[in-house]
């Protein structure tokens, strides 16, 4: 068969990549009202501004059963699992866990992406694509890492209190993004989530992520991804420039937020995923 290539929902890859490839998600948590919903599977109205709601990984046990179908479905081949960010989600320690019960735990190879949202998805692309070429475990891997390596990610948010309140950012960086700014970038850094620069104005915010992923994307091609949270408008502009001033660019996917991540980052979030050199 083939290597199967498994990620957890953060990832953010739009349906028909997922089918496509044949990747295997595993659903992240919502907690609403002491209601669990898994994510991409349950539909529920989720009010993001909201302090009460929540999110949670997958247990180690959803993360093995995974792991073990996919395992079957390569018939050997192996298993290659990109998630979340360490710093980010339990996600990454639970899939640890849940290799380490399993007794082919040496036919799969785990991948700390070092983001979220679509900074997971394109590392888990470029691994797949691998995967359908019919390269062997290794080189998945080694596609899986290297993405993730010399991925980057900005993030405009309106506000930064839910990703204090949810130990995703540091008091001090919370404080300089609610109080001194109106609009924080932030930027994702060896998997840690910091803020880059301050902005008076939305339209200076967009400016500023706008020149990062410019100056992040060089000029040997990159791979790009645009994710937003209620704001396709903002998304669709940022796309447009970004085509008109990154040459070679190889790649280039819009997705929204998905619950989990949208929980943390509120409405009205923007971000710019991007991989120099490619995923391909």
């Amino acid at each position: 068969m083939a290597v199967v290539v498994v990620t957890d929902s953060a990832a953010s890859l739009p349906g028909e990549l997922v089918e496509s490839f044949g990747i295997v998600v595993v659903p992240l948590h919502v907690l609403v009202d002491d209601r669990a919903i898994c994510e991409g599977v349950d539909d529920a109205e989720i009010d993001y501004g909201s302090s009460t709601v929540t999110t949670s990984a997958p247990s180690p046990g959803e993360l093995r059963a995974a792991y073990e179908r996919a395992l079957a479905r390569s018939d050997g081949d192996g298993v290659v699992a990109v998630h979340i960010s360490r710093q980010l989600s339990a996600t990454w320690e639970a899939a640890r866990q849940a290799i380490r019960d399993m007794d082919a735990a040496d036919r799969i190879r785990l991948v700390d992406s070092l983001s979220a949202g679509l900074g997971t998805g394109l590392p888990v692309l470029a691994a797949a694509r691998r995967a359908r070429d019919g390269a062997p475990l290794e080189i998945v891997y080694d596609a899986a890492a290297s993405a993730s390596a010399r991925g980057r990610a900005f993030i405009v948010v309106n506000r930064t209190e839910q990703l204090r309140r949810g130990g995703r950012l540091s008091t001090a960086a919370a404080f300089f993004g609610t109080e001194l700014v109106t609009k924080p970038i932030l930027q994702i850094v060896e998997g840690r989530l910091e803020l880059r620069e301050k902005a008076r104005t939305r339209s200076k915010a967009y400016a500023k992520l706008v020149a990062a992923a410019v100056d992040a994307a060089g000029d040997d091609g990159a791979t790009l991804a645009v994710q937003h949270l209620g704001a396709p408008e903002a998304a669709a502009t940022l796309t447009s420039q970004l085509t008109e001033l990154i040459p070679g660019i190889r790649e280039m996917i819009t997705a929204e937020f998905g619950p989990t991540l949208g929980v943390h980052l509120g409405s009205g979030a923007v971000g710019v995923l991007v991989v120099p050199g490619g995923c391909s």
